[in-house]
C-alpha cells in the first residue's frame, strides 16, 4: 500500500508500521516462503504499491492467481478483520482493480508476446542454446554475416536457413570471416531444433514486442501491471528462463542510464524463480548475475519470488537488498541447514532468534529486512503483511477475454505475420542458384553437344579425306598395275612376235632345208641306187630324201 510517499508493507507486533523506501526499490528484492505461507499475497501487495506509485509492473503469473489484480477485492469477513487489524480504513484503503494487460507467449490467455532472433542477439541466443566458446563465436559470425548481407533473422527457420547456407558456402565466407567449421554449425542447428521442440517457434516472430509498451499508466495515473501468463510456459524452464532473461536484457539495452531515482521506472517480478536457476549453465548464471547487477542503474527493480532463499545463487542474492521471508519449513538436517543460511543472510535483530522465528511463522507473517536511505540493510523485523486491494485468486475466462480485447495493445500484437526475411531470401536465392546451375549445366551440355558434333564432323571429314586418299592410292596402284600389265602384255606380244618371226624363219629354213635335203638325198639315192639296180633306185630316192631331211632338221635344231 502506497502511503506518505512510501510503500507500507506490513506491521510489527507492537503496531509499528514497516515501510520500504521507494528510492531503494531499484536495489532489488527477494520474496521467499514455503507453499501456502503467503508470498503470493506479498507479491500482489508490492505490485499494487508500485502501481499506486505510478510505476509500471511486469510479473509472471505461474499459477493464475495473480490475474485477479484487474478486479477489485471482495469485502469478506476475513478482509474486514484484516482491515481493522491494520487500521487500514484510516489510511485510505479501498477495494479497486488495477490497469492490467495480459500477455501470453502462446496467445491463449493473453496478447501474444514475441521477439525476433535478431533482437535476441548472438550472446543471449548462444547462452540459451548452451553453446560452447567456439560455437558462441560462430554464432556471432552468423549474426555478422546476416547483418552485412541485410538478412532479417525473425524466427527459427530464418536462423536455420542462414546456418545451413553458411555451412554450404563456408569456403566463400572464410575468406572474410575466418574459419567456419560445418560440424560446429550442424551442432548449433541441432540445438535450435531442440529449442523449437520446446515451443520456441511461438516466441519468435513479428510483430515483436516493443519493450517500451510496458511503460504505461492507467487513467488514474496508476502504473499498468503487465501479467505474463506462465501456466504453460513454466512447464519448460529453459523457455521460461530464456524469455525472462531476454526481457531483462532488452530492458538493460533499451533504457538509458539514470542512476539513483526517487522511485523505479519499472518493477520486474520473477515468480517461481527457482525454475530460472535450476540446471542453468554457468554461462547463463553469469549472464543473469551481470544483468541483475547492472540493470538497477537503468531504473529497474527486480524481485525474485521463490520457496527458499537457497534457490537463488549467491552472486544474485548479493544484489538483493530488500528481503521478505515467510515461513520456511525444515524437516531434515539438510533443510534446517538451508533455513539457518537464510537466517544468517538477514541482519540479526537482538530481540529475537531469526532462525526460530522463520520456522514458526504463520500464514501472512514474515521476517523482513529493507535497505535504509543510506543503503544499509535494516535489522530483521517480524511483520504481518497487509492484504491486497484487488481480488485474490483467479478470474473467469470471460473477464480475462474482455480485459485482453479491451487493451489498445491487442490490435497491435494480436495478429502475427511472416515478413520477407532470411528464409525467404535464401529460398529464392536457392531457386535462382538452381536455375543458374541448370542454365549453366544446359549451356555446358549444349557446348559438349556442339563439340561432339564438331568432332564428329572432323572425324567424318578425316574419314572422307582418308577414303579419298585410299581411293587415289588404289587408283594410282591400279594405274601402275595396268601400266605394268600393259608393258608385260606388250613385252609378251613382242616376244610372241619375235618368237613367231623365229618360227617363221625356222619353218622357212626348215622348208628350204627339207627341200634341199630331199633333193640331195634323192640325188645321193640315185647314185647309190644305180649301183644296186632298180630296187636301189627306188629305195635310194625315198630313203635318201628322208635321210637328207633328218640331217638338215638336226642341223636346224642344233641351232
Amino acid at each position: 500500500m502506497y502511503v506518505d510517499n512510501k510503500i507500507r508493507i506490513g506491521m510489527k507486533e507492537d503496531g509499528e508500521n514497516v515501510y520500504i523506501n521507494p528510492s531503494m526499490c531499484c536495489r532489488h528484492g527477494l520474496i521467499a516462503g514455503a507453499t501456502g505461507s503467503g508470498k503470493t499475497i506479498t507479491l500482489k501487495v508490492l505490485a499494487e504499491s508500485f502501481s499506486d506509485m505510478g510505476v509500471p509492473v511486469f510479473l509472471a503469473d505461474v499459477k493464475g492467481d495473480l490475474a485477479g489484480m484487474c478486479m477489485p477485492g471482495e469485502d469478506t469477513e476475513d478482509m474486514k478483520r484484516r482491515i481493522e487489524k491494520f487500521s487500514l480504513s484510516d489510511a485510505g484503503f479501498d477495494y479497486h482493480g488495477y490497469p492490467t494487460v495480459f500477455w501470453d507467449i502462446y496467445g491463449k490467455k493473453g496478447i501474444p508476446l514475441r521477439t525476433t532472433i535478431t533482437e535476441m542477439g548472438p550472446d543471449l541466443m548462444a547462452t540459451v542454446l548452451g553453446l560452447n566458446d567456439l560455437q558462441t563465436a560462430l554464432m556471432s559470425i552468423i549474426y555478422k554475416i546476416a547483418d552485412d548481407h541485410g538478412l532479417l533473422l525473425i524466427d527459427t527457420k530464418d536462423l536455420k536457413a542462414i546456418l545451413n547456407y553458411v555451412s554450404d558456402n563456408h569456403k566463400v565466407f572464410e575468406e572474410e570471416y575466418g574459419k567456419i567449421a560445418p560440424v560446429s554449425i550442424a551442432a548449433i542447428v541441432r540445438e535450435v531444433v531442440a529449442l523449437e521442440m520446446k515451443g520456441a517457434e511461438q516466441f519468435f516472430g513479428e510483430p515483436a514486442i516493443n519493450i517500451r509498451d510496458f511503460f504505461s499508466t492507467g487513467p488514474e495515473g496508476r502504473g499498468v501491471i503487465n501479467i505474463l501468463d506462465s501456466s504453460s510456459l513454466i512447464n519448460d524452464p529453459t523457455l521460461y528462463s530464456m524469455f525472462m532473461l531476454y526481457l531483462l536484457s532488452e530492458l538493460f539495452e533499451t533504457l538509458p542510464e539514470v542512476g539513483d531515482q526517487a522511485k523505479p521506472k519499472l518493477a520486474f517480478f520473477f515468480d517461481e524463480a527457482h525454475l530460472l536457476f535450476n540446471g542453468a549453465s554457468k554461462e547463463l548464471l553469469t549472464k543473469i548475475e551481470q544483468v541483475v547487477k547492472l540493470i538497477r542503474s537503468k531504473g529497474v527493480g527486480v524481485y525474485f519470488a521463490t520457496q527458499n532463499p537457497s534457490d537463488i545463487p549467491d552472486g544474485v542474492m548479493n544484489q538483493l537488498g530488500n528481503k521478505i521471508e515467510h515461513a520456511l519449513h525444515a524437516y531434515t538436517p539438510a533443510e534446517q541447514k538451508k533455513v539457518k543460511a537464510a537466517a544468517e543472510g538477514l541482519r540479526e535483530n537482538p530481540s529475537f532468534n531469526t532462525y526460530e522465528t522463520l520456522m514458526a511463522l504463520g500464514t501472512g507473517e514474515s521476517v523482513v529486512s529493507f535497505l535504509g536511505e543510506d543503503g544499509v540493510p535494516g535489522l530483521a523485523e517480524k511483520v504481518s503483511i497487509l492484504p491486497p486491494q484487488s481480488q485474490m485468486g483467479e478470474i473467469s475466462d470471460s473477464v480475462r477475454e474482455s480485459e485482453i480485447r479491451s487493451s489498445m495493445l491487442y490490435t497491435k500484437y494480436a495478429e502475427s505475420y511472416d515478413p520477407d526475411s532470411a528464409y525467404e531470401f535464401l529460398k529464392r536465392k536457392g531457386v535462382e542458384d538452381e536455375e543458374a546451375r541448370a542454365a549453366a549445366e544446359k549451356a555446358m551440355q549444349d557446348e559438349k553437344e556442339a563439340l561432339k558434333a564438331q568432332q564428329a564432323a572432323e572425324r567424318e571429314e578425316q574419314r572422307a579425306k582418308e577414303k579419298a586418299e585410299r581411293e587415289e592410292q588404289r587408283a594410282k596402284e591400279k594405274a601402275e598395275r595396268e601400266a605394268i600389265k600393259a608393258k608385260e602384255k606388250e613385252e609378251r606380244e613382242a616376244a610372241r612376235e619375235k618368237e613367231k618371226e623365229g618360227r617363221a624363219v625356222k619353218n622357212a629354213a626348215k622348208s628350204v632345208g627339207s627341200s634341199v635335203a630331199g633333193t640331195v638325198g634323192r640325188e645321193v639315192g640315185k647314185s647309190v641306187g644305180s649301183s644296186f639296180g632298180k630296187f636301189g633306185k627306188t629305195l635310194g630316192g625315198n630313203v635318201g630324201a628322208s635321210i637328207g631331211r633328218g640331217i638338215i632338221g638336226t642341223l636346224f635344231r642344233s641351232r
